[in-house]
């Protein structure tokens, strides 16, 4: 007997035939992988057509595949997945998009399908880098205005670059280069070996 999840990939598959790059069905969830020029396409095929009615979309989020190069489609560094409900369907489906440019990820906005991905674009804007085409207000949301890079890069440094404080003499934040001590993360090991009592 078939699952929800099977038929649901099932059905994807049919309506949407050469658009998916990739398909799995892991976990009885469905992941399928688009093309980046087919994004709205696809997205409002899943939103409107009656069989799958993916209403809502719980997330959105970008991935930064430089570790991991056997996930990457065609060495594309950067992805966008869009996870999406059908209460009417009871189903969710995950759809992930990897982006044409390494250097210069983007892709167009989806607020005009959920008004929610607003606030969700914004923040892989600021984290990772990832612009997004005909966004109304595409500025940071998680770091500071005047924060240089985008922290949730794997090419980030692990310990930035400027931190901030409060100065109370000036009465302002103010930016000084980081100041973090060197320390050892390495545990240190115990071994019993060579110890005698007594």
């Amino acid at each position: 007997m078939k699952t929800k999840a099977k038929l649901l990939l099932e059905n994807v598959k049919k309506s949407l035939a050469k658009k998916i790059v990739r398909s799995c069905l892991r976990f009885d969830e469905v992941t399928i992988t688009i093309k980046a020029d087919e994004t709205i396409d696809v997205l409002k095929i899943l939103k409107d057509k009656p069989e799958f009615h993916f209403k809502q979309l719980i997330d959105l989020c970008g991935v930064d595949y430089l570790e991991f190069p056997e996930e990457q489609v065609n060495e594309r560094r950067f992805a966008v997945v869009y996870h999406l409900l059908s209460l009417k369907n009871n189903q969710r489906i995950r759809v992930k998009v990897f982006l044409e440019n390494n250097e210069f990820p983007i892709l167009p906005t989806v607020i005009s399908l959920w008004p929610v991905a607003d606030w969700y674009e914004r923040e892989a804007f600021d984290l990772l880098g990832i612009m997004f085409l005909n966004h109304p207000d595409l500025r940071r949301i998680l770091t500071d205005y005047g924060f240089i890079g985008h922290p949730f890069r794997k090419d980030f440094p692990m310990i930035g670059k400027v931190e901030m404080r409060y100065d109370p003499s000036q009465k302002r934040v103010i930016y000084e280069p980081v100041s973090i001590e060197q320390r050892n993360n390495v545990p240190r090991i115990i071994r019993d070996e060579g110890f005698h009592n007594g």
